[in-house]
């Protein structure tokens, strides 16, 4: 169950790969508590340059653990620079972590997934496409880049207010080893440690805002 993964990973919380991301996580808690502040649905992307491992996986955790903490401050999304598929290993460690998988279209070049939390109705839809694809937003939202060739190859994301380096190791350099599921595990369970942080902070934000 998506609950007891997540409780887990609060009780026992995955390393950062730097004190850089907590940081991060800081400045977009801001980002989502001034945008709430003002009176906006905070819009959080998430963009690598496939869009098919830690963009998606960041995508999941965003919906599922604010689900979990029962809160609703910002909408979630993720893009490529480029098209390819949601990997079928991405899939598989949200499987592994107590997710129910459902294939909406089964095209064999770029399948769409539907991915549901275990103990409740959130889902997202995981398929591989560009940022500016018509599913996410135009403008007036935070790009998260997930991956350091998506930061440094593509300096300009039209429409973001605020752009934020949240980035991780591409678990693909274990790819058909027999180190494959643990590098996908680490990572799926390091993004949905950061999502908890950043909607802790956010949600702390959000009630300092509100009292005063």
């Amino acid at each position: 169950m998506i609950k007891t993964y997540l409780e887990s990973i609060e009780k026992e919380p995955a390393e950062l790969d730097t004190e850089r991301h907590e940081r991060l996580l800081s400045e977009i808690a801001s980002f989502v508590a001034s945008e709430l502040k003002r009176g906006n649905r905070p819009k959080l992307h998430f963009i690598c340059t496939h869009n098919s491992r830690r963009s998606q996986l960041a995508q999941a955790w965003c919906a599922f653990v604010q689900d979990w903490m029962n809160l609703d401050l910002a909408d979630c999304y993720s893009g490529g620079t480029e098209v390819t598929a949601c990997n079928e290993r991405t899939v598989a460690a949200l499987e592994r972590a107590g997710c129910n998988i459902n294939i909406e279209s089964d095209s064999f070049e770029n399948p769409v997934f539907r991915i549901t939390a275990s103990d409740s109705d959130t889902s997202v839809r995981l398929w591989s496409k560009m940022y500016h694809d018509e599913s996410n937003p135009e403008e007036n939202f935070a790009a998260v880049m997930t991956c350091d060739h998506a930061d440094a190859n593509c300096p300009y994301i039209p429409g973001a207010m605020q752009r934020f380096p949240l980035t991780y190791t591409d678990p693909k350099y274990a790819d058909n080893t027999d180190s494959e599921q643990a590098a996908y595990d680490k990572t799926c369970r390091m993004i949905a440690a950061d999502m908890i942080r950043l909607f802790r902070k956010a949600d702390a934000l959000t009630q300092e805002h509100i009292s005063h």
